[in-house]
This record gives structure tokens, C-alpha cells and sequence, in this order.
């Protein structure tokens, strides 16, 4: 504060006495004043506290400007440029500009009526004939200053920072028109830019652009009045061949910049530009194939296109008088769709010429960066008004003509384009029939595999919107030609089975076929209509066909599951068939055929034709199929599969079983007449996971006995060594436990567990196969405690009373023993309710039962003795077998 307070003094004092000083004498003490002035300034962290500072501003630049015309007086243009220069720099400090400069920096940083001082200082027009030449007249080599060094460059930052302050302010760019400096500047960089000072081209575009944002209606008139936008333009077009085509979008950059931002106060020089086939140079400019040239930094040559782009984007939306057009809406339109007219929000397209340049070159040119930029200016231009979709296609046709040359373009391009077509239809509501055709045609043609493949997808997003699409193109031939082109994909697997198929096994045709399967699946989801017209046109055979490939299989699933909906007996005969037909190997194919078959048993219809079509047999063929593949270590082609797919294929085919049993007295009594339940606990006993040998063993003390549920929690969340064996048996037997109570079918089962485990994090399902068996078992445990445990299934109480006694293996005596009264103990549970008694002693099934387990029954020393004559005294008081049970 002192030390301000002390400047504050001084300065007074040089006011008092600068009006009986000479010139020299106030310069002097001026600039003897400064550098105390900035060291004050550095000292307080930028803190000014300086009551004539508007004052000290005015002084400072009146020097500057003073000093400025007297280096530029009367002097040749290339050595006025020098004189600028050494005045300026820093090494020539003691002769005064830099410190004047220096400060005028400072001040011009401060407040609006300090800035207001310096404007009126005549500091700006100075400051425009500086900027004239250094960015007209380059230092020749050899001059004095030489390359250009740290200290150029920040003399430059400095000077351009001024401007900048200065000219964003009307009353500066005001201040330029009394010099006629500002005209010579702007046809300077339209005529000179191949010539021109390299280290000032920036600067130079940075200032006159921060000019461009200021104009005011007077500079407006007095550009107008030079023919400024003219002559520029004149220029530009002797440039355009010769300047590389990042230069010339750097140079017409900048007039651009004055057209469009002086349009809200004068629309003069739009006017001019466009008198002056300014449109014409732009697109002369933009079909230049050549953005970056050697040497360019990545993105540097851009940065102007990008801007011209802005720049032309914006300029549509400039014009007097709004567009009238009236185009007839073609229908069926979305139900949500509106075309009210609305008050206008004045960003609607009203300047066509300036679209035409964007249409025109996106037709003519093939660069992939420019494309796909006018096809996001597009998108802009909708997105400020949805009405400008209709007021372009109604008018220059973009999009419908743009669809007759998309295949030409490169890849990402096509991308881009079905991408915006799609959008009119999910953003806008709107279905543009004509354009809907064009594609189709795209598609039948078939010229560039991969526009098909993105078209296709751009209708299959179109379809999953509403199932108005399923009509419209079922109408328009679509279906039919996607039909008939997987018919001939078809024919063509069939012939090659076994062998690849050239170009088909990868790449685009592959992917072709998928979204063609994808897109019948998608148009015969909720259409009844167009799934008999699959039928009818004799498709079926081709589309199972497909099955056999991963690739295809889930769209062909979804087909023959709407199939299903007009003839259940047919979908059932084609996956049963597949299941069985299927060899160890494909095993993804078993899962997706059973997941498939699983979503249609929800229908209490389709178990009928599931019944006839040997669908209990087909499933169980399955697991007679699996002998062995649980053994530890696993053997054959089954040390080749993943362990947890094995027992996600034991999950779904017993889960398969129940759903077609659930609810269903004829398919329950047909399983178990046919002894099927039996099968089941042979085909079960045979897996691997089961010991060998039916005999009961010896007993053996046990120190403790665990209920199943803790063997469940012991085997699965616990530390605690459990043999490969005993969890895989475990695992069956909690899914025997689940069919038992007729839920098997409602289960989820591996990632489908994610909102049932609480604790399980993001990266647990990173891994799937580290986490399915702990998550699953903890899915299955937690609900195996709760409910009501009443039986529905007794024929699965038999098959786990089966498979007691192989729940043993040699050197695991200790352990079988206690699992085979863990699950004793868990069958006497389930008989706890009286329900249950009943279901049990009305199936049946108690000879059988017994029979299984009449060794235990009749040695009363046998360790599961107790719990199974439990069994028995429980269902005993039902009486409804009373000789039986004797």
C-alpha cells in the first residue's frame, strides 16, 4: 500500500509539472515513472490500486502512438516495418516501446473506462497500421533481428492481446474507420496470404475475426462503401489454384466471418458476397481433395474448413423472408406424429443457396472427413428446427437425393447417412416413404455389400420402433425380397455343409445374412400376417438351416418361436429335432435350442404339441448323451468344454421338463407312466459326478451331522475343500429339490442372478465363468429356505431317493455317508406338510420308492435307516397305500 500510495505521489507530481515540461523532458519522467510502476504492479500479485489510472492510460498511449508514427514517418513500407520492430523489442527496452507497450498491456486489462482511455488515445488506428505491416511485409533474412526468438514472440502475444481488448469494443473498431486502415488489412489477407509474414498469419486472423464479432453499422457501410467483400473475393479466386487448400480455407475464413456476423445488424454484405458468386468460391474452396499438405500438424489444416462449414451451416438460416412450401405427407404416419405449423423460432432454412453449397459438394466430393462433416451440419441444421427436415426435402431433396449416390462413398460415410435417415424416423416421428424406397432398392441391388448391410440396419432400428414398420414393409416387397435372398443364402450353407463357403465365412456377406435374419425376425415379432406369409412362401425348411451357425441362431430362433404362434407342433418338431440331431460338440447349440424352447413352454398350449413331438424323450436323450461329463478329470471331448456349460446344460434340460410338466396333469401322468422319471435318475446316476456302485455302504461314526442347506453353504461360500465330485451332485440334487416343488422352470440361473445377489459387484460380472458357480448356488440356496415346500413333482423325490445310494466315492467315506443323510434328512422335510403327504401317497410312486430303498429299510443299523422310516411313518398316516407301505 505504501508503495502505491508513494507511485500515486510521483505521478501527481508529474502531472503537475508535464504542462511546463518540453516533450523530451515528459517523455522522459514517463518512462522513468513505469518501470516502477510494473515492478509495483508484479509485486502485488496484479493488485492495482492506482486512483489515476484512467489518466496514466491515456498518457502511456498517447506515447505509444506517438512513438509509433514517428518510427513509421515518412518512411519506405519494408523500413517502416523494421523501425516497428525495434522499437518493440525487449532487448531495446531502454529506448522506451517495450516499457510503453508493456504497460499498455496492463492497463488494457483493467477496467472499461481505462480501455475507453486508451481507445481515445488514437492507440487503435496506430496499432492497425502495425499489424498492416508485419503481416504484409516479412523480415528478409539478414535483417537486424533475425530469426524470430522468445522474446518476438511475446512482444507479438503482447501487441495482439491489445488489439483484442481494444477491437472487441465498438468504440475501437469505430476508432479504425477515421484511419482507413481496417479495409487494407482485409483485402491484404485475400490477396497477399501466399506472400504474407508467416508468424503473423494467426495473429493477424485471431484479430480481424475479434474486429468481425464488434461490427458495428458503421463499419458495415464503410466496408460496403470500399467494395471490401468484393474485391476480397475477387482475389481469392486468383489465389484458389495456386494456394494449397488449407491456406485458402485459412484466408476465405476470415471474410466469411464478417459476412456472417454482420448479418443481424445489416444484411449489406451478405448481399454483396452472394452479388459477387461468393457461393461459387466457397465451393471451389471445399472440393479441394488436399487438406493437410507435409509438414502440417494433425487437425491444424481443418480448423479452417471446420469453420468455413460453421460458418455456411449458419448462413442458411439467413434470410429475409421465411420459405414457403407445402408438400403432401405421404401415409401411414407414426400414430405421435404432428405437422402443425408452429411459431416460427427463427432457425429455420431461408437461405437455399447457402444449403446448395453443402448439397454440392457432399454429391461431388469423396473425402471422408468432409462427407461425413456436412452430414453432421445437416443434423444440426434439423436439430434447431424439425421443421427444416421438410423444408429441404421439399424443396433441394437432399436425403432423397443423397441415398441415389451413398453406395460411392467411403465406409464411415454410409455410416454417418443411415444414421441421419434413421434419425428422421426416431427423433422426428416422421416415416419418409420415398426415401424408405430408394433404400429398398439399395438393398435388392445389392452393388456394395456393406451399403446394403448399413442399410438394412438402419431399417431393422426403424422396425423396432413401431410395429406399424411390419406392415409397411411387408407392403412395399421388402419381406418378400429379404426372403427370397435367404433362401438362396440357404441353399447355398445346405450344398457347402461341412466345407467353408468362399467370401461367406467372414467378413460382410456373413454379416449381411445375420441382419437379413435379424430383420425377418424383427418384421414377424407381433405380425401374425407376415409370419404365414413366411410360411406360405414355403420358408421354413431354408430358415432352420441357419441354426447350425452361432452367428445366425439367435435371429432364426426368434423367427421359429413367432412360427410357433400358428403352429406349435411344427416349431416343436424342428428344435426337438435339432436337440436330438445335435452332436457332443454343440453344445451352445443344445442351450440355445433349450433357452428357445424354454420362453415358448410359457404358453400352457404349446406343452401338447411339446408331449407328441417326443419332446420328454428328445430331452432326456440329452443327458444319456452327457455320460461322463462330469467325471473329475473330465475325459474325451468333454475335458475340451467348459465345466460350468456342462451343468448350465443339465439346468436347462431339467428345467425344460418342468415347464412343459407345470400345471399340466396330462403331460405329468404321460411322464410318469412311461417310467420317465426312472430314466431320468438312471440317465442322471450316469453323468460321472455319481458313484458307480449301488450298494449301501458300511457305517461310520459320524461326529456331525449337516443338514443339505449347510452342505449347500459349506460347498459353495465357505473355505472349506470340497471334492470336484460332491458339488457337482450337489448342484444336480438342488436342482432335483427345485423340480420337486415345481419351480425348476422359474429360476434364473448364471448372469441372469445379477438383481437376487446383492453383493455382487460390476467386476464380478466381468468373469462370468469365476463367478457362475458361487452366485448360482447362492441364487438357488437362499430360495430353497423360504415358501412353502409342498411337493408337485413326486417323481422327482424318487429320482433323488435313486440316487442316494451312488452318493459315494472311494477315499470320501466320512463325507458320502454324511451327504446321503443330509438328503435323507431334506426328503423327510419336504413330507413335513400334510399337502405333500398327499401328493405323495396319491402318485403312485411309493412302490418304486421304496424298492429303491428297501437295503436301508430293512437293516436297521444302516445310517439312513432312521430318516427313511421317517419318511414312511409320515406318509403312513395318510393311509391311501396302506399294503404298500406294510
Amino acid at each position: 500500500t505504501l508503495q502505491w500510495e508513494t507511485l500515486a505521489r510521483q505521478f501527481v507530481e508529474y502531472e503537475q509539472a508535464a504542462p511546463f515540461l518540453i516533450p523530451e523532458e515528459q517523455k522522459r519522467r514517463l518512462l522513468d515513472f513505469l518501470p516502477l510502476f510494473l515492478k509495483a504492479w508484479e509485486e502485488s500479485a496484479g493488485i492495482i490500486v492506482f486512483p489515476n489510472i484512467q489518466l496514466l492510460a491515456s498518457e502511456v498511449s498517447k506515447l505509444l502512438t506517438k512513438e509509433i508514427k514517428r518510427s513509421l514517418n515518412g518512411k519506405p513500407a519494408e523500413e517502416a516495418r523494421l523501425a516497428l520492430e525495434q522499437l518493440l523489442q525487449q532487448k531495446r527496452e531502454v529506448e522506451g516501446g517495450h516499457v510503453l507497450l508493456k504497460s499498455v498491456h496492463l492497463l488494457s486489462q483493467t477496467d472499461l473506462r481505462t480501455l475507453w482511455n486508451i481507445i481515445g488515445s488514437g492507440l487503435p488506428a496506430a496499432l492497425m497500421q502495425c499489424l498492416y505491416l508485419f503481416f504484409t511485409f516479412p523480415l528478409k533474412k539478414g535483417s537486424d533481428g533475425g530469426e524470430t526468438s522468445e522474446d518476438d514472440t511475446q512482444t507479438r502475444e503482447m501487441l495482439v492481446q491489445i488489439m483484442h481488448n481494444i477491437y472487441k469494443e465498438e468504440q475501437g473498431v469505430e476508432e479504425l474507420l477515421a484511419a482507413d486502415k481496417l479495409q487494407s488489412l482485409i483485402i491484404a489477407t485475400a490477396s497477399l496470404w501466399d506472400q504474407c509474414s508467416p508468424s503473423w498469419k494467426e495473429p493477424t486472423g485471431h484479430v480481424l475475426r475479434t474486429i468481425s464479432k464488434a461490427q458495428t453499422k458503421n463499419s458495415i457501410v464503410y466496408l460496403q462503401a470500399v467494395d471490401c467483400i468484393k474485391i476480397a473475393i475477387q482475389n481469392l479466386f486468383k489465389l484458389a489454384d495456386a494456394l494449397p487448400a488449407h491456406d485458402m480455407c485459412e484466408a476465405v475464413s476470415i471474410i466469411l466471418c464478417f459476412v456472417k456476423d454482420s448479418y443481424p445488424i445489416s444484411s449489406a454484405l451478405l448481399t454483396e458476397f452472394e452479388n459477387n458468386d461468393g457461393y461459387q468460391l466457397l465451393l471451389k474452396i471445399l472440393l479441394r481433395q488436399v487438406w493437410r499438405c507435409e509438414g502440417l500438424q494433425e487437425n491444424e489444416g481443418d480448423l479452417y474448413l471446420e469453420e468455413i462449414l460453421d460458418m455456411l451451416t449458419c448462413l442458411t438460416t439467413c434470410g429475409k423472408t421465411e420459405l414457403k412450401v407445402s408438400g403432401n405427407i405421404a401415409h401411414p404416419q407414426l400414430p405421435h406424429f404432428d405437422f402443425e405449423p408452429r411459431r416460427s423460432s427463427g432457425m429455420t432454412v431461408k437461405n437455399l443457396q447457402a444449403f446448395q453449397v453443402l448439397q454440392s459438394v457432399f454429391q461431388k466430393s469423396n473425402d471422408e472427413h468432409l462427407c461425413g462433416r456436412i452430414l453432421a451440419a445437416i443434423g444440426t441444421i434439423w436439430a434447431w428446427d424439425a421443421v427444416n427436415f421438410f423444408l429441404l426435402e421439399w424443396t433441394l431433396q437432399p436425403i432423397n437425393q443423397f441415398t441415389d449416390i451413398i453406395h460411392f462413398k467411403p465406409h464411415m460415410v454410409q455410416v454417418h447417412f443411415f444414421k441421419l435417415v434413421e434419425s428422421v424416423v426416431l427423433d422426428l416421428s416422421y416415416i419418409p416413404h420415398e426415401i424408405l424406397k430408394k433404400i429398398q432398392y439399395l438393398v435388392k441391388e445389392n452393388v456394395v455389400p456393406f451399403c446394403t448391410l448399413t442399410a438394412l440396419r438402419c431399417l431393422l432400428s426403424m422396425t423396432k420402433k413401431d410395429l406399424l414398420f411390419t406392415d409397411i414393409f411387408r407392403d412395399s416387397g421388402l419381406l418378400g425380397l429379404l426372403l427370397a435372398l435367404l433362401r438362396k443364402q440357404a441353399k447355398i450353407l445346405r450344398k457347402s455343409a461341412g466345407t467353408q463357403v468362399p467370401g461367406l465365412e467372414e467378413g460382410t456377406e456373413k454379416e449381411l445374412n445375420a441382419v437379413m435374419l435379424k430383420m425377418v425376425a424383427a418384421l414377424t415379432v407381433g405380425s401374425v400376417r407376415n409370419t404365414v406369409v413366411l410360411k406360405d412362401y414355403g420358408m421354413v425348411p431354408y430358415i432352420k438351416i441357419f441354426l447350425d451357425d452361432e452367428c445366425y441362431r439367435s435371429a432364426t430362433l426368434s423367427i421359429l418361436e413367432q412360427l410357433s404362434v400358428i403352429n406349435y407342433e411344427e416349431y416343436m418338431s424342428i428344435v426337438i429335432g435339432a436337440l436330438c440331431s445335435s452332436t457332443q460338440g454343440e453344445l451352445h447349440l443344445k442351450l440355445d435350442l433349450l433357452k428357445s424352447l424354454l420362453r415358448i413352454l410359457e404358453s400352457p398350449k404349446s406343452h401338447s404339441a411339446f408331449r407328441t413331438c417326443s419332446g420328454f424323450n428328445g430331452l432326456l436323450s440329452l443327458l444319456s448323451d452327457m455320460e461322463g461329463a462330469l467325471e473329475d478329470p473330465p475325459s474325451g471331448l468333454w475335458a475340451a468344454v467348459g465345466h460350468n456349460c456342462i451343468l448350465e446344460l443339465v439346468f436347462y434340460t431339467l428345467q425344460g421338463i418342468t415347464a412343459a410338466l407345470h400345471l399340466d396333469p396330462v403331460n405329468s401322468n404321460f411322464f410318469q407312466r412311461n417310467g420317465l422319471f426312472e430314466k431320468m435318475a438312471e440317465d442322471l446316476g450316469t453323468l460321472g459326478c455319481f458313484g458307480t456302485q449301488g450298494e449301501w455302504q458300511i457305517p461310520l461314526g459320524l461326529e456331525k451331522a449337516r443338514t443339505f442347506a449347510e452342505f449347500l453353504d459349506a460347498a459353495f461360500c465357505s473355505s472349506e475343500p470340497f471334492p470336484m465330485w460332491l458339488k457337482n451332485c450337489i448342484w444336480i440334487l438342488n436342482f432335483l429339490d427345485h423340480m420337486v416343488k415345481g419351480t425348476l422352470h422359474l429360476e434364473s440361473y448364471f448372469k441372469e442372478i445379477k438383481p437376487e445377489v446383492e453383493e455382487a459387484t460390476r467386476d464380478d460380472w466381468e468373469e462370468p465363468q469365476a463367478q457362475e458357480e458361487h452366485l448360482s448356488y447362492g441364487y438357488f440356496s437362499c430360495r430353497s429356505e423360504m415358501g412353502d415346500c409342498a411337493i408337485v413333482h413326486p417323481g422327482a423325490v424318487c429320482v433323488i431317493v435313486r440316487l442316494l445310494p451312488k452318493l459315494y466315492k472311494e477315499g470320501h467315506s466320512q463325507l458320502s455317508q454324511e451327504i446321503q443323510c443330509a438328503v435323507a434328512d431334506h426328503i423327510q422335510s419336504l413330507v413335513k406338510s400334510e399337502k405333500s403327504r398327499q401328493v405323495m401317497c396319491g402318485s403312485g410312486l411309493l412302490s418304486t420308492i421304496i424298492t429303491s430303498c428297501q437295503d436301508a429299510l430293512r437293516n436297521e443299523s444302516h445310517p439312513l435307516h432312521l430318516p427313511l422310516t421317517r419318511v414312511f411313518e409320515k406318509l403312513a398316516s395318510q393311509a391311501i397305500e396302506p399294503d404298500v407301505l406294510r
